[in-house]
Formats: C-alpha cells, sequence, structure tokens
C-alpha cells in the first residue's frame, strides 16, 4: 500500500526564494501550495540570509513535508553574484535538513527535461505544463512556478535519487 508523500520544491534566490508543495501518490501529483520569500535588498548580507531561513522554517513547519528538493546552482560570470545565491542555496538546504528531511538536488536541465520533457526550454512552457499536470495549481511568479518545477522532478525521480543516497551512505 502507497502512502502519500508530501515533496517541497525549494528554488533558491537572495532576493526571491520559491518554494513549492506538492502531494504524489503513485503517480498522482496534487497542487498543496506555493509562494516566495524574500529578503530586504536594503539590509546586509547576514539580516536577509535570516529572513530567508524565517521565512522558509515557517514553510516547512506549517506544511510538514516529507521530502524535500533544492535546484542546484548554476555558475555566473558574476562571481560575488555567484557567490552570494550560493549563501543562499546553504538556506534552502539547511532548513529541510534541520527539520529531519532528506534534501535532493536537481540541475536546470534536469528540472525542465521532468516537467517540459526536454532540457532547455521558456518560463511559459514550464507555466503551462504545471497547469496540465496539476489543473488546480496556483503560483505567482516564475520563482514559485520553479520550485513546483523542482518538486516535481523530485516526485519523478525520487526512487533513484533515494537509492544513490543510501549507495553513498554505505
Amino acid at each position: 500500500m502507497q502512502n502519500t508523500i508530501r515533496i517541497i520544491g525549494i528554488d533558491p534566490g537572495l532576493r526571491r526564494t520559491g518554494w513549492g508543495i506538492i502531494d504524489t501518490l503513485g503517480n498522482s501529483l496534487r497542487f498543496v501550495a506555493s509562494g516566495t520569500v524574500t529578503s530586504d535588498g536594503e539590509m546586509d548580507l547576514a539580516s536577509r540570509l535570516c529572513q530567508l531561513h524565517d521565512g522558509l522554517a515557517e514553510i516547512v513547519h506549517g506544511y510538514k513535508p516529507d521530502e524535500a528538493a533544492v535546484e542546484q546552482t548554476f555558475v555566473n560570470k558574476d562571481a560575488v553574484a555567484t557567490l552570494k545565491l550560493g549563501q543562499a542555496r546553504g538556506i534552502a538546504m539547511l532548513v529541510p535538513a534541520r527539520a529531519g528531511l532528506q534534501v535532493s538536488e536537481y540541475a536546470p536541465n534536469a528540472v525542465k527535461k521532468a516537467v517540459i520533457g526536454v532540457g532547455h526550454g521558456e518560463k511559459q512552457q514550464i507555466h503551462l505544463m504545471l497547469k496540465i499536470l496539476m489543473p488546480k495549481v496556483e503560483f505567482k511568479g516564475n520563482d514559485a512556478a520553479d520550485a513546483l518545477a523542482i518538486a516535481i522532478c523530485h516526485a519523478h525521480n525520487r526512487g533513484s535519487s533515494r537509492m544513490r543516497q543510501a549507495a553513498l551512505a554505505s
């Protein structure tokens, strides 16, 4: 007998970190919630990271997901921006890990392939496929949509992800 698994997908960013929560049972997907945690660009970096941490912790505490997935960072030409994104990504991984969740990571191309069938595509294609896969889906902005896509990617890959992590642990 299968149980419903609640997955949180997180699209890390220093200004806006998107989050999306779905329930999956077998091959079925159900939209639960989505949104964006923001930080105040006028504040210092440490305070902004605290804002992201506290906002994500509230989401994880409130929705109680079973598993988490985070998008891997791509490297920019701007080293400072890449470093700041990496710090926000650290928060995105830390919050669910501190809540006792297994955290899986997916490359942007893997996320797109899981949702739209190819590794390269436009944001509008992701938005359209989210609405097809989960007709009751609601999201405001690209960050929340991307986070939902990350959660869907994990739903499709969670078995192989768990086997990889178990192999690494032994």
